[in-house]
């Protein structure tokens, strides 16, 4: 059913699109940028930090994805002369000329990154991405850096809860390109659900590009488009052993169609010949990847005894056939049926090839549907799934954010009315703690001066989203969840492949307690401040309100 994407010496990763163009922002990154630039502040020390607010699809957990083509876009940044034309004839007519002089000479010489690895999985109000540099430019990167970061992690973490749902054995196919939004959502979806725990996609761009190994088979237009055995060109075919002379392959075909008839008795009678005719074209086709779709007019009565003649002749030739796809209806019910049927030619017709024959669905495969499909009497190996993975119907966004925290080396804070809007000041270290049971079970986040937490060493924290204040914990062991990754105009760390970063996922996911990656009412992981860094935030929500407080009391009535 799969053909490994590459040559012969493999699959070499590429970006989505070799260069993700500066302008791809929001114009008032251009005129914030202009407004330090006449202020005299573009070059100030300044820090952002990327982060999501709550964890997707109603779930206990995200997976950070994006950040290859975070470092892509760092490392490419320039401004060509026809990208400053353009800015000339958007921004007012009051600029001042020399700020394109400016423009021109931006880079990312000055930023750094640090980073969660891609891969990882995460949390809300984790801060993701750490990227540090002058004001102006750090700035501009902001709507960029979402933009990658967003939907790749939004659509890594859906494939990776539909691995979940379906369970370790069964295969995962993505066939959601013609669903998508437009190609580079496509080709993002097809990446980061592999990425994410699927195994095979039907996009074969997104094959050569990232490596995913690519599957399809037809579609019901091609059966339907037969109508009667004469179409079935061309119809002979030669043995799988080389023998020269090819065989009748209609003939030997129809054979075995009286025999499968008599076997299933009288509904096997009604079988499409039109239908048979498709088949037979395609088995001669591709005789040893043979998977048809059996539901374009009834699967027990036509689909599924035309199959088992066209397999049976394969089988005769030499040739290995391999499944069958379902594509409506009762998906678990026909897959049983189905699978009786194979066990009972098998054993009928002494032929052993039908027992390792697979079975795959897709009929709108959602996580629900998936989650039933796994709990109900089943015999699909592989499940297709395409639009509720790529377009991420339950959750359409993931909604990180891009946040200023320190400005000059001194920290900065939005305060909000909306407690969920105000973000955790100053530059961080951010650890991750983990049980006596290998349990990842709290991540920290502390002031960057501040030691590290220690194995075995009790701390006092204060979650985050709780009133109940200050709790202690003990961590068994301790990591740190952020490296640099860019720095100086360079990417710092090796770039993962696709399926290396697959595994990272599958990792990571192995680390969380069963309780907060349950699809279905999760406990809430924990994401708390330490000690100086709570007081940090206390002490600017005090300055801040007192503030507020003079220029209220000074204010003319």
């Amino acid at each position: 059913m799969a053909a490994p994407a590459g040559d012969a010496r493999g699959p070499v990763e590429g970006s989505i699109r070799e260069r993700v163009p500066p302008l791809l922002t929001d114009l008032y990154q251009f005129t914030m940028a202009y407004a330090h630039w006449r202020a005299g502040r573009h070059r100030e020390p300044a820090v952002f930090e990327l982060f999501f607010r709550d964890n997707p699809f109603c779930g206990g957990f995200s997976v950070f994805a994006g950040l290859h083509d975070c470092l892509l876009f760092l490392r490419g940044f320039r401004l060509s002369e026809r990208e400053l034309d353009f800015l000339r004839s958007v921004l007012p007519p009051s600029t001042h000329p020399d700020f394109f002089d400016f423009l021109r000479d931006l880079d990312c010489s000055d930023v750094s990154v640090r980073s969660v690895p891609e891969g990882s999985v995460v949390f809300a109000r984790v801060p993701l991405m750490e990227v540090s540099g002058p004001l102006a430019m750090v700035q501009l990167l902001e709507t960029s850096l979402l933009c990658l970061v967003n939907y790749a992690s939004l659509v890594c973490s859906n494939a990776a809860r539909f691995r979940l749902a379906a369970g370790p054995s069964r295969k995962l196919l993505e066939m959601g390109l013609r669903r998508a939004q437009g190609p580079d959502g496509g080709l993002s979806a097809s990446r980061y659900s592999y990425i994410g725990g699927f195994d095979l996609t039907s996009n074969v761009q997104a094959g050569l590009l990232f490596g995913i190994p690519v599957a399809g088979t037809m579609a019901h237009s091609f059966v339907t488009s037969f109508s009667s055995l004469e179409q079935a060109q061309p119809q002979t075919l030669a043995a799988a052993s080389g023998e020269p002379d090819p065989v009748d392959f209609v003939s030997l075909s129809k054979g075995w169609l009286g025999r499968v008839r008599e076997l299933l008795g009288a509904e096997a009678w009604k079988s499409h010949e039109g239908e048979l005719a498709a088949f037979l074209s395609y088995a001669v086709a591709f005789p040893r990847s043979f998977l048809p779709v059996i539901d374009s007019y009834s699967v027990t009565c036509s689909g599924l005894p035309n199959f088992c003649a066209v397999a049976a002749a394969l089988c005769e030739l030499g040739y290995q056939p391999v499944g069958v796809r379902l594509d409506s209806g009762d998906l678990c019910r026909q897959s049983v049926e189905v699978r009786r049927v194979f066990r009972l030619c098998s054993q009928q017709f002494s032929m052993a090839p039908f027992l390792s024959l697979v079975i795959v669905g897709s009929n709108n495969i959602s996580e629900h549907s998936m989650r039933e499909l796994s709990h109900k009497e089943s015999e699909i190996d592989t499940v297709g799934v395409g639009t509720h993975l790529v377009t991420c119907t339950e959750q359409p966004s993931l909604g990180c954010v891009y946040k200023l925290v320190e400005v000059r080396g001194l920290p900065r804070m939005k305060i909000s009315e909306d407690p969920e809007k105000s973000t955790v000041p100053g530059r961080k270290r951010v650890h991750r703690l983990v049980d006596d049971e290998g349990h990842v079970f709290l991540d920290l986040l502390s002031l960057e001066a501040e030691p590290a937490p220690e194995p075995g060493r009790p701390l006092t924290c204060f979650p985050l989203g709780l009133d109940g204040g200050a709790v202690t914990v003990t961590p068994a062991q301790v990591t740190c969840l952020r490296q640099e990754v860019f720095s100086r105009g360079q990417v710092t760390q090796p770039p993962c492949s696709s399926a290396e970063t697959r595994a990272r996922v599958q990792d990571s996911l192995r680390s969380l307690h069963p309780r907060h990656k349950r699809l279905q009412e999760p406990d809430s992981y924990t994401v708390a401040l330490s000690l100086q860094l709570h007081s940090l935030a206390g002490e600017l929500r005090g300055a801040s309100a007192c503030n507020n407080n003079f220029l209220f009391a000074s204010s003319p009535e």
